[in-house]
């Protein structure tokens, strides 16, 4: 198992934990399917009325897909498969509020997540960046998700700088991504505290909350994210091109934090 599932029944509130701290929590082909059956089965969960959603250890809350994944791809131009496609919750059909505890790097395909979570605790350590550029690779569905949880132009300096910036903590709280800060040790608690006062109240009022919230932005992801394959079929570097961009990143200068 790559996913930690916790429920606590006291509370009404599950804890989902990405469990692959020696990949820096990277998603890989098991890790997807495993987040697509959590959310489904949390749907059903009644003693579930508010979950939070984190990565094991302080390093990474994740680093987006695990670079050893080979994904298939259909031969036609017009079709693309992604495996991150449905790794979010509203992907899932599941409408129960979801706070992210982001905790150390989180990165490209990591925006599938946090653009699908409610609101993002962070802790201070924690850092946001968007690898494609520098690798040969378009983001795109990062880049929407993102364009719609920050200001235009942050969310474009972002997706462009590649590994070049990385956007401090206190940065993202600062321009709204992130809506609190805690110290490393104090993440959890303090996503659990906000999880629990949810899962206090009436769950049909919270989940119709939700629902409201996300109607007011769908239309525009859903236009927006359709668009995508395209973007990638026509701007990403053939798979070689970018392993050998990736395997050069070690002589890379460090990323300016800001």
């Amino acid at each position: 198992m790559t996913l930690q599932v916790d429920r606590d029944k006291a509370t009404g509130v599950a804890v989902v934990t990405l469990d692959r701290e020696h990949r820096h929590n990277a998603v890989d082909l098991a890790t997807a399917a495993e987040l697509g059956e959590a959310w489904r089965e949390l749907r059903f969960a009644e003693e579930v009325r508010a979950v939070v959603l984190t990565g094991a250890g302080t390093a990474a809350f994740c680093t987006g897909i695990d670079r050893g994944v080979e994904v298939q791809q259909p031969a036609s131009p017009y079709s693309a498969d992604d495996p991150l496609i449905a790794i979010g919750p509203k992907s899932c059909d599941l409408w129960k509020p979801v706070i992210a505890a982001v905790n150390g790097m989180a990165c490209g395909g990591a925006f599938y997540l946090l653009g699908e979570s409610d609101f993002l605790i962070a802790s201070e350590t924690a850092t946001f960046f968007d690898p494609h550029t520098t690798y040969g690779m378009v983001s795109a569905y990062e880049a929407v998700y993102m364009a719609q949880r920050m200001p235009f132009g942050e969310a474009a300096r972002m997706s462009l700088m590649g590994t070049a910036e990385r956007l401090s903590a206190r940065r993202a709280y600062e321009i709204g991504l992130v809506s609190e800060l805690a110290g490393p040790e104090e993440l959890l608690p303090a996503a659990l505290r906000a999880a629990q006062t949810l899962a206090g109240f009436p769950t049909e009022a919270v989940q119709g909350t939700v629902r409201a919230l996300w109607s007011a932005k769908q239309a525009a992801l859903h236009q927006a994210l359709a668009q995508a394959p395209a973007l990638i079929a026509l701007g990403n570097l053939p798979p070689q091109r970018q392993a050998e961009l990736f395997a050069d990143r070690r002589t890379a200068p460090r990323p300016r934090l800001r």
